[in-house]
């Protein structure tokens, strides 16, 4: 049967793809499904078609698979925060597994290495530091809203409806962020509303208010407020800033970042503390880092501990080792590690963040950690001497196949590898496999409700003591 576009079917999920979603088979073509997982009895329809694959939406549900759960946000199918939040968490953490598994087989034709079960994150509501909102001079009516004649229209801050970059939801609250933010969201939302000031048009490109974004310190419940403008005007900032941190004792810093550019990225070309300090601090362990408003940080606090424990296990370090850590950010990893090694070098290409990771070792008084600014295809040719353990923790596009071949050329006896994308971690363990045994890998959840998954792959030298 030729499946075209339109058509419906009464069908089973009966797997789950990379990607989040529901898989079924229509005379042996794979069609996947959004907002489906197995189990899942349902009415479809063909909404893409191509040559070797289709993608469908669901029409009614027919029958819930076991595994469903009700979701507890209202935004819940429609935004792209998190997508997975029908669907029981202990499964989550079973299919996140599962694709770490697949993209080493399917991917890197990696076999017979154990994969352990996903760590869960320490929260699954309330767990991320950081979220960011968008402004927008169009308001995405959800389903119950539409023929509301008294909604307004015109005006949203809020998240994405997923894969769209102009559909803005008017997000009254998001459960990812701990309560507290839902309420300066509010304060935020009712100041804007009422300035003279416009909100920026994602079409147009024209107006003032750009982005929301808040970061917040688990440790010391500490919060930064950073507002994204097009335009400098500390006046019209200035009443907000005052009015939060006079309110709320929590709130110790407001941020004004601004960007004359087209593209929505919450960066500012340069940045103004309005009010409080210019950065807050968190802690990972024992140690303490200060985050900026353009600082990387992981966006789950409690979960980072956990995953820097296990790439700490897998260092095994004993003391005497040198370490040399790829994609070092702002230190986190070369600090926690800092205590178990004779010394670490950290490479990367960020002033900014080189310098946030020497203010930290300073700030954590860490005298064994030093840190190469330089592209890291410039800067492994010049390090002549092999360290004893590397670590990689490269972005989502994974490392370039010039850096994996130095790497393998390098020949450290043992790589921790820690990547937020299976399929570009299988596609370079694979590069290496002539050189290295993949020992074992351990997924994390950092990111509860979404398909996304830290995973930490230890490898060893091939015929060195592991």
């Amino acid at each position: 049967m030729a499946i075209k576009k339109g058509q419906q079917f009464d069908v089973e999920i009966t797997e789950i793809a990379f990607g989040g979603k529901g898989l079924t088979r229509i005379d042996g073509q794979a069609v996947f499904v959004d907002q489906a997982i197995p189990g899942d009895q349902v009415n479809i329809q063909i909404i893409k078609k191509r040559k070797n694959y289709a993608e469908a939406r669901i029409i009614e549900l027919l029958i819930p698979s076991a595994d469903r759960t009700k979701a507890p946000c209202s935004y819940s199918g429609f935004c792209g925060g998190c997508k997975w939040q029908f669907l029981k968490y202990e499964k989550q953490l079973v299919y996140k597994r599962q694709h770490v598994a697949e993209c080493l087989e399917h991917i890197g034709f990696i076999r017979g290495v154990p994969v352990h079960p996903t760590i869960p994150s320490n929260l699954i509501f309330g767990y991320r530091n950081k979220m960011e909102f968008s402004c927008s001079d169009r308001r995405w009516l959800l389903p119950n809203e539409m023929g509301e004649a008294d909604i307004e229209k015109d005006f949203a801050i809020g998240l994405h409806v997923p894969g769209t970059f102009y559909k803005v939801i008017n997000t009254q609250a998001c459960l990812l962020q701990p309560d507290f933010g839902n309420v300066i969201l509010t304060d935020v939302r009712s100041f804007i509303k009422s300035s003279h000031k416009p909100v920026y048009g994602l079409r147009s490109h024209v107006g003032f208010w750009r982005f929301l974004m808040l970061r917040h310190s688990v440790a010391f419940n500490q919060w930064m407020v950073n507002i994204v403008t097009a335009a400098s005007d500390r006046h019209a900032l200035k009443p907000i800033a005052d009015l939060l941190m006079q309110k709320y004792p929590e709130v110790i810093s407001v941020i004004n970042n601004v960007t004359t550019r087209r593209a929505g990225v919450a960066t500012g070309e340069f940045e103004e503390t309005i009010g409080g300090k210019p950065a807050i601090a968190d802690k990972i362990g024992p140690y303490e880092f200060d985050i900026s408003a353009n600082s990387f940080f992981q966006t789950n606090t409690l979960g980072a501990k956990r995953l820097y424990d296990v790439v700490k296990d897998y260092a095994k370090l004993s003391g005497t080792e040198t370490v040399l850590d790829l994609y070092s950010g702002t230190g986190t990893i070369p600090i926690i590690l800092s205590d178990s090694a004779k010394e670490i070098i950290g490479i990367e290409i960020a002033e900014s963040a080189v310098k946030d990771a020497e203010k930290n070792c300073k700030k954590n008084k860490i005298l064994n950690c030093r840190f190469l600014m330089d592209d890291i295809r410039n800067c492994l040719p010049k390090i002549t001497q092999s360290p004893d353990v590397l670590i990689i923790d490269p972005p989502r596009a994974g490392m370039h196949k010039e850096i994996v071949k130095q790497v393998v050329d390098m020949g450290p006896n043992r790589i921790v590898y820690v990547s937020c994308n299976p399929a570009t971690l299988a596609r370079d363990l694979s590069m290496m496999m002539d050189t290295f045994q993949v020992v074992e890998v351990q997924p994390v959840d950092m990111f509860p409700h979404t398909y996304h998954v830290e995973a930490v792959a230890k490898l060893a030298k091939k015929h060195a003591v592991i």
